[in-house]
Order: C-alpha cells, then sequence, then structure tokens
C-alpha cells in the first residue's frame, strides 16, 4: 500500500494540502494559519497552562487530515515548525526541554504507515535546535488499554473514554523530571488530562502543554 501510494505521489503533481488547488504543498494563504502567534486556551486537569497556534478548521483541518491519514509525510515539516513556536510559547525559561507526546496506539499508527504526531514533534525538535533551545523528545506514555475512537463523543465520553488509559512505559524513569505535554489538536482537554495524571502518577512534574491547533470553541483561560 504504501509502495502504491509512492509512486501515485511521484506521477502526479503535489497540490495544496489545504485548498487542493495550488501546485504546492501547502500554499501561502494556507499555510498562512500556522505562522499565527501561539496564545493560550484553556488548560485541561493537571496543566498549568496551554498553547495553541491555529484554529482547528478550513485549511488547517484539512493539512491535519491530509497528513495523519492521507499520508503527506512532507507535511510534518511546516506542522513541526507552528508546533515548535507554541512549545517555545509555553516551555519554561532556562531549563532544559523534555517534551512528552500523548501517544496514539498501535493499531492506529499501522494503519496510517506513520506516528503522525511523532513526526511533528521531531520536526518541532529539529526547529527549536536550530533556534539555540536544548530540546528533547521522551516518548514516555503508551496505551494501557484499548480506546474507543474519540470523534463525536461529548466531553463527558471522551473523559470517561480515556480515564486510566494511559501510563509510563515500562523501565521508563520519569521522577523528578519536568516535561512538557505535546499534541496535535485539543478539543475537550480529554487526551492531555490524562497524560498529565499519568506522569504525575510515574513522579514527573507536567509544566504545560503545547499543540497546533484548538477547535474554535475552547476559549482562553481568564
Amino acid at each position: 500500500m504504501n509502495l502504491l501510494r509512492d509512486l501515485i505521489d511521484l506521477l502526479l503533481p503535489d497540490l495544496c494540502a489545504g485548498c487542493g488547488k495550488a501546485p504546492a504543498l501547502l500554499c501561502d494563504a494556507c499555510a498562512a494559519p500556522l505562522s499565527s502567534a501561539p496564545r493560550p486556551v484553556s488548560a485541561p486537569a493537571g496543566v498549568a497552562s496551554a498553547w495553541t497556534v491555529a484554529h482547528y478548521e478550513g485549511a488547517v483541518q484539512m493539512i491535519l487530515a491530509n497528513y495523519k491519514e492521507r499520508g503527506r509525510t512532507p507535511l510534518a515539516d511546516p506542522l513541526g515548525r507552528a508546533l515548535a513556536h507554541a512549545i517555545q510559547a509555553a516551555a519554561p525559561t532556562g531549563v532544559p526541554l523534555i517534551v512528552v507526546p500523548v501517544p496514539s496506539s498501535r493499531r492506529a499508527n499501522r494503519r496510517r504507515g506513520h506516528d503522525p504526531l511523532g513526526g511533528v514533534v521531531d520536526a518541532a525538535l529539529r526547529h527549536l535546535r536550530a533556534y539555540g533551545l536544548n530540546a528533547t523528545k521522551a516518548s514516555a506514555l503508551r496505551q494501557r488499554r484499548r480506546i474507543d475512537d474519540q470523534a463525536g463523543l461529548s466531553a463527558a465520553a471522551r473523559a470517561a473514554n480515556l480515564s486510566g488509559a494511559l501510563e509510563v512505559t515500562p523501565k521508563t524513569d520519569m521522577t523528578g523530571r519536568r516535561v512538557l505535554l505535546a499534541d496535535d489538536v485539543i478539543t475537550t482537554g480529554a487526551s492531555l488530562a490524562e497524560s498529565a495524571r499519568a506522569l504525575r502518577a510515574a513522579g514527573a512534574e507536567v509544566t504545560a502543554a503545547a499543540t497546533l491547533a484548538a477547535t474554535p470553541r475552547r476559549s482562553p483561560r481568564r
């Protein structure tokens, strides 16, 4: 399947992943939201603050769908640059930065043929290091049981679906480590809240969270 997708990509010209019209990975108009200034959003339980870059709608929603579900893996770099800006806004100053991605299931990654969030975080860290920041990734979390698809669930159902679902991977010592959580989209905050719970249970301190996008109804904390 991946071989067929690569052959199609070779034979057909790339069109913008946001609008599907311009002959480019991203046209200027669709890339613009990813260059927005990071802004705070309402932080989920267990997370001191949360920052994001774009609204999860329109071109941004299409870009993420094309990257995650349709194998447009070169999008990891512009998405990573946007996430790097959110991480910079969220990160405490003067300390080495440990970024922990919210985990996807192995089943989902196999279906997609790649680890979407892992690829974006890797790209974000390359940009952060280019900016002179000491940043590393710690893939410290895993799903300890099956999680139902979150799409279409209410906030309460999302929280119940994720309650106790994550744990720190065996032989990973998080005691006393200060970490920043990273995710692609914040909707209700349930994934970030459960990730923070699992990390705190293992002795880590969760300083903040950074995401690429937030659903428009998630307003900044006041």
